[in-house]
């Protein structure tokens, strides 16, 4: 992370976290995200089919346009969108692709049509094959985090298939339970989400921290139910946001130290 984001995402937190700091010492259940947060999408899956519609990019383009696309995505589910609709997943791969290198072939315009077309083939290649990159620290942190008796669980906007999603990178035995909305009947930000998510685990709200990657729904959702937020940040794209930030999951283990 550059000295200048390092700057920034220091005068964010002094500015609007004295009212809402997480209070790490009294934490007993984390509740994670899995999009972004645990895993991403195959990267190189999704360099291949951009290959198929005129777009070059590497794999460090694609992350970086990903993680830039997330604030206009979020700033979405103030309307009627969820994280869930075909409009909102197809928003995210439009923006994902304005914030590419420019491409010869393509203007905006033509840039919307290739996200429609990436729906339809994301949606055969399936979201378990998908999403299905393990993002770097991942099992280690969870594995700390629980050593040192934190109860974790996975509350998930999804199609039904996310603890499938979760088993296929190895990650299901670290969780106590997998909540996916398609299942339960509500998406984040709805807060009944998160207050199922309570009951099944029998965690307390103010004991409770939440970790994902979009503001409105997981940052929102959760303070509606009365459990504590973090927000992932990986390039410092979010700003003036009234939240903790952190780069990415691993980062928690340094609120957490060891026995």
């Amino acid at each position: 992370m550059s000295a200048r984001v390092s700057l920034r995402l220091y005068l964010v937190r002094r500015t609007f976290l004295a009212s809402h700091s997480i209070p790490y010492g009294d934490l007993r259940t984390l509740f994670f995200d899995v999009g972004n947060t645990l895993v991403s999408f195959d990267l190189e899956l999704v360099k291949a089919e951009l290959a198929r519609h005129q777009i070059a990019c590497d794999v460090q383009d694609l992350r970086r346009a990903e993680a830039a696309a997330r604030p206009t995505v979020s700033a979405s589910l103030n309307s009627e969108r969820t994280t869930e609709t075909l409009s909102t997943f197809e928003l995210y791969l439009h923006v994902m692709l304005l914030n590419l290198p420019p491409q010869p072939v393509h203007n905006e315009s033509s840039l919307s049509r290739v996200a429609h077309d990436l729906v339809q083939a994301f949606d055969a290649i399936g979201r378990v094959r998908l999403w299905s990159n393990l993002l770097p620290q991942v099992p280690e942190t969870l594995a700390a985090l629980k050593n040192r008796g934190l109860q974790l669980v996975v509350v998930s906007n999804s199609d039904g298939t996310v603890e499938e999603l979760i088993a296929a990178v190895n990650l299901r035995d670290l969780f106590e339970s997998v909540i996916d909305s398609r299942i339960v009947g509500y998406e984040k930000p709805d807060p009944r989400i998160f207050e199922h998510a309570l009951n099944v685990s029998g965690a307390s709200p103010e004991t409770t921290l939440h970790v994902g990657d979009m503001y409105h729904a997981d940052v929102v959702g959760a303070r509606a139910a009365g459990i504590h937020a973090l927000l992932l940040d990986p390039y410092g794209d979010w700003i003036n946001v009234d939240c903790e930030l952190a780069p990415d999951v691993p980062a928690l283990l340094q609120q957490f130290p060891g026995p």
